[in-house]
């Protein structure tokens, strides 16, 4: 028998998520970005500037133990300047803790002795009911530049209720790094390791990318119009880079209209994924934080209703515990589970660090997407309104199907713990003999109390008879 309150939620969770795409297809329009949700052709490279660039690298870098000395490494190599954009930043935050420790300011003030070195933070929540807030980040600014020669400016043009959310570093306009792993200690520590061997607290997953060749002076551009809008100070016009390598990169990014004097606008992630999301034919791979963007959950409830193939998959791995939007993930899941209606190609996980300090939740902070091994990008967005719409982010774009699928097994060889080998078979079948039993039976376990055996399990929380209005309704009041 349908249970009267839950259908009154689902019809007017729907509704509300019909005003909200309604509202941003509206926004979009009245300023010429229409195609960010009706991308013309059938590229699945994002239209416009910057274009992609061949003659490029990319390093995939997973997990904070891998990413973070990789970025000292590089810092300690600068030489004619350094330039970081972050949300938020620890000071004493170690990017290197074996077998020496190496902190950010430490190492940032020896650098700006020598050579600039500017930081661009979000400014912070102008009111305290949010963190970082304003006193947060002027503490972290004092902190960093007191008895130093670093340079902080914080940027407080945001949309109201919204930030700044890239983590870029770009060293000598010669490497930069785009990822999601914020430089700090705050709500986690992300420097762990991809063993996620449990640390009496919450574990943390992320990564980001090391760029070398052409692309690099895209992503140095972005820092520059950013840091003039903010300073009122011109930098000098990014280096031109010689190849590096044998990859085509594109840096697409969200930049909200009415917040830079420099740009009106930019909404390239989101065309970016509605792109390659509508294209999928077997395998679509998310790492996310979040997942409530109205307009990317239509696109997989279209794919799950009418499968493009008999073998689609949609393979998710979220946290377990968002600090925000865990009713909008799980109502937006819901409707794509019913909408599978048993079919078995929905499948949504959630990570646990294990040890003699666990079991304890795995942060799932990475901002990663592939689709059919051709597709692949990461950076700092989340599949929500805040990132696709409303906040400043950065990712990254591949084509390159090799580098795609080495990261999908990559990840996959974390998560399921086997070796590389025992998961490069055909994706469908790995998803349907490895990832769904294993997820299954340590769901399963949890639900009888039992211990955990695995890293992997299903995400909690999450069924057809899950509330729907939160989410839509936040977004409704809240992303504008």
């Amino acid at each position: 028998m349908t249970d009267p309150l839950l259908a009154f939620d689902k019809l007017l969770g729907n509704t509300l998520q019909w005003f909200v795409r309604s509202h941003h297809s509206r926004r979009l329009r009245r300023i010429g970005w229409e195609r960010a949700l009706e991308p013309p052709g059938g590229e699945l490279w994002a239209a416009g500037d910057p274009p992609p660039r061949s003659g490029c690298s990319l390093e995939m870098l997973i997990d904070g133990a891998e990413a973070l000395p990789r970025l000292a490494a590089e810092l300690r190599k600068a030489r004619s300047h350094v330039h970081l954009a972050g949300w938020f930043v620890s000071p004493y935050f170690a990017l290197a803790r074996d077998p020496v420790r190496v902190e950010l300011r430490t190492l940032l003030a020896e650098l700006a002795e020598r050579i600039p070195v500017r930081v661009l933070l979000w400014a912070g929540s102008p009111l305290p009911l949010f963190r970082p807030d304003r006193d947060d980040v002027e503490g972290v600014s004092h902190a960093l530049t007191f008895g130093t020669k670093i340079q902080v400016a914080r940027d407080q043009l945001e949309r109201p209720m919204h930030c700044h959310h890239e983590k870029v570093a770009v060293i000598d306009d010669r490497v930069a790094f785009v990822g999601g792993i914020d430089l700090t200690t705050y709500a986690g520590d992300r420097y762990d390791t991809q063993a996620h061997e449990a640390r009496g607290t919450v574990g943390w997953h992320d990564a980001a990318c090391l760029l070398r060749g052409p692309v690099v002076g895209d992503v140095a551009q972005h820092f520059r119009l950013r840091w003039h809008d903010v300073t009122g100070k011109d930098l000098p016009p990014p280096k031109r880079q010689r190849r590096a390598g044998e990859v085509e990169v594109q840096a697409v990014r969200t930049v909200p209209e009415h917040v830079y004097e420099s740009l009106p606008g930019d909404f390239r992630i989101l065309e970016a994924y509605t792109r390659a999301l509508r294209s999928a034919q077997r395998l679509v791979y998310l790492e996310n934080q979040f997942f409530w963007s109205s307009e990317i959950a239509q696109i997989l409830r279209d794919k799950v209703v009418r499968p493009p193939s008999d073998d689609f998959r949609l393979v998710l791995v979220l946290p377990a515990d968002p600090n925000d939007g865990g009713d909008d993930t799980r109502g937006q899941l819901a409707d794509l589970i019913e909408r599978d209606d048993g079919a078995g190609r929905v499948l949504a996980c959630t990570l646990r660090a294990l040890g003699e300090l666990g079991p304890c939740p795995v942060y799932v902070h990475a901002k990663i997407g592939i689709v059919d091994d051709r597709w692949l990008t990461l950076g700092s967005a989340n599949l929500n309104e805040h990132s696709l719409f409303n906040d400043t982010e950065l990712n990254v774009v591949t084509c390159d199907e090799d580098l795609a699928r080495t990261t999908r097994l990559r990840l996959w060889s974390e998560h399921l713990e086997q070796p590389e080998a025992a998961v490069a078979g055909d994706p469908v079948r790995v998803v349907d003999e490895l990832w769904k039993p294993i997820a299954e039976e340590q769901y399963e376990r949890r639900a009888a109390g039992q211990p955990p055996t695995h890293r992997l399990c299903l995400l909690p929380g999450v069924s057809r008879r899950t509330r729907r209005v939160l989410g839509p309704l936040q977004g409704l009041l809240v992303d504008g």
